[in-house]
């Protein structure tokens, strides 16, 4: 069995409201009290009641400004706390001053936290950041969050919900979500930034758990439609792999081809993939008036499709590409290391020692279980040729080099 953390955002999600749900299941408030008070903070929680509902409440109180990006690096990296609390607190911060920067399409050491309350933002982040470190759970999941609909002011005037950086914040997770149920704004950037650092595994419905502990955070506003709150439950959940996996949203492009040349579909797959595709193949299939032809396919982001699938069409011809309905994939975490490879080559009458690097493609579960480490083959077709030994021998050298230095 694995210590699982579920959120319900079913009223949508903002730090305070993650931060209120932690401390309702039973994180100590004293320790975000004294961590916040590092950054010229007072913290404040209470117990409030929305539509029925008991929940946990928190406010920080200080010296409102308008912060920078560097004003904010600095209280974060300046804090004091324990390394592990300042990286994840830097990594949710850089997820919202990224999405800002590039919805007002500048550089986000140019971005200013006017619109997301500055210290209270702080204040959000370091505090979950905490919160998450108490709780110590193996896996940490949430069903879709609620974003609300109708429109919000922001600096510039009014912006349909969600908010233009809250969506960009998505949109770069791949996080799933729904609009509704209410006219209001549900999800806020801190929120989003939040969940798309620290939650694990986005699902539809809650899962096989058995829960030991729930709590509930409380929102600011106060809807008559509806509690404001946001359940968080801690329990056990069977270790079934469940929440090891993210989740990666992708379009699936698909064309049928009868009279394109091998050739072309070739240099079709370097073409795609040079274009931005996560994975292309091409499938030999049996065509109307029984034609041999094939079918091509692509995973590509979203944000790519229309530009790649004009990419397709230009490069073989086809009148149409289908975009397949798929809404996500699962994916491992991935990472590039340099690896030195150590070989020994004949030097006259001697052996000369040298070391070649290896790119090799690490992958894991988002538990840090290894799933698969292998070696660039084109590093290692060139290392093969330069020593005039067998690829194969170089791929089992550089992947075993790579597990000794990992182990």
């Amino acid at each position: 069995m694995k210590k699982a953390l579920l959120f319900e955002p079913f009223s949508g999600a903002a730090g305070d409201m993650i931060l209120g749900s932690l401390l309702d299941i039973g994180v100590p408030a004293e320790k975000i009290g004294d961590a916040v008070s590092a950054l010229g903070l007072q913290f404040d929680v209470r117990s409030v009641v929305r539509c029925g509902i008991k929940a946990k409440h928190v406010q920080f109180h200080g010296d409102e400004r308008i912060l920078s990006y560097g004003d904010m690096l600095r209280m974060i990296e300046g804090s004091g706390l324990s390394d592990e609390i300042v990286r994840d607190a830097i990594a949710v911060f850089e997820r919202i001053a990224e999405a800002e920067a590039s919805v007002h399409g500048v550089r986000k050491e140019e971005v200013h936290f006017h619109e997301l309350g500055g210290l209270d933002t702080i204040g959000d982040i370091v505090g979950c950041s905490i919160a998450f470190s108490e709780i110590n759970a193996d896996v940490v999941m949430s069903t879709c969050p609620s974003v609300g609909g109708g429109f919000v002011r922001v600096e510039h005037g009014k912006m349909p919900v969600p908010a233009p950086a809250t969506l960009e914040i998505l949109r770069s997770a791949g996080i799933p979500f729904r609009g509704g149920p209410i006219d209001a704004e549900l999800l806020t950037p801190t929120g989003a930034a939040i969940l798309a650092h620290f939650v694990h595994h986005f699902v539809n419905f809650m899962p096989e758990m058995r829960i030991s502990r729930t709590g509930y955070g409380a929102g600011s506003s106060d809807f008559a439609e509806m509690p404001n709150v946001l359940r968080a439950s801690i329990g056990e959940i069977a270790d079934t792999g469940c929440g090891v996996l993210s989740r990666e949203c992708v379009d699936l492009l698909e064309t049928n081809v009868d009279d394109v040349s091998g050739e072309i579909l070739g240099n079709l797959i370097n073409v795609l993939m040079a274009e931005g595709a996560k994975d292309v193949s091409i499938v030999p299939a049996i065509m109307k008036k029984g034609r041999a032809g094939h079918i091509i396919r692509a995973v590509v982001a979203p944000e790519d499709s229309e530009r790649i699938a004009h990419r397709m069409m230009m490069e073989t011809g086809t009148l149409g590409v289908r975009v397949m309905c798929v809404k996500n994939r699962f994916v491992a975490q991935r990472e590039i290391k340099l690896i030195k490879v150590p070989f020994v080559t004949p030097a006259g009458d001697a052996m000369k020692k040298m070391e070649k690097e290896i790119r090799v493609k690490i992958a894991r579960d988002s538990s840090g279980n290894l799933i698969d480490i292998s070696a660039e083959f084109e590093d290692a077709r060139r290392i093969a040729d330069e020593m005039q030994i067998p690829v194969r021998e170089v791929i089992r050298m550089a992947e075993n080099a790579a597990m000794r230095e990992i182990m």
